[in-house]
């Protein structure tokens, strides 16, 4: 019991939260578990076909050709494929996460993970479709062509100042988490 409530802790604090609002003030208690059912059935919809796909990679892509093409020595071709994949990638952020523990477990470098959560949550191809019929051809490349070193300077900066040690701690807890 202990274990499933610790493991539910933040669902059990938003439905406890919702449940305050809902006694307080009535109505807006209504529109909060409205909002709240709806974002959790849109990630009901986006989870399980990452989840799918996640285990296909699993399953399908030896560890060595994600050692190879993104980990310690893929260099250049590591980063724009990681830049490439976060880009192609269609879903919500939170979706990239599971695929970063997935890369993480099999060997990609750790810059290169992050570089692939930045390139997620910024350089997104759908977004630059639109903004390119919204704000026009010009924003867009201007916008992609800054934001595509920046992603690379925040991933590498991000694997300078976390220490070597946490860097480790991470692989492993997601190493243990495969065979757990």
């Amino acid at each position: 019991m202990k274990q499933v409530l610790r493991t539910y802790r933040y669902f059990l604090a938003l439905m406890a939260f919702d449940l305050v609002v809902l006694a307080l003030y009535p109505q807006a208690g209504v529109t909060v578990f409205r909002k709240t059912a709806s974002n959790f059935l849109q990630m009901l919809s986006v989870l399980p076909p990452i989840f799918i796909l996640l285990g296909l990679l699993e399953v399908w892509v030896p560890r060595e050709a994600i050692i190879r093409f993104v980990g310690e020595g893929s260099g250049l071709v590591g980063i724009v494929l990681s830049l490439f994949l976060g880009a192609a990638a269609a879903g919500p952020l939170y979706g990239a996460f599971p695929v970063a523990a997935t890369m993480l477990r099999k060997g990609a470098k750790f810059s290169n993970v992050m570089v692939l959560l930045y390139s997620w949550s910024t350089l997104k191809l759908p977004m630059f479709l639109f903004e390119t019929s919204a704000l026009g051809a010009q924003f867009s490349v201007t916008r992609m062509l800054i934001n595509i070193p920046g992603v690379i300077v925040m991933a590498w900066l991000t694997s300078r100042l976390i220490p070597y040690a946490e860097q480790e701690a991470i692989y492993q807890k997601h190493l243990l988490t495969t065979t757990t």
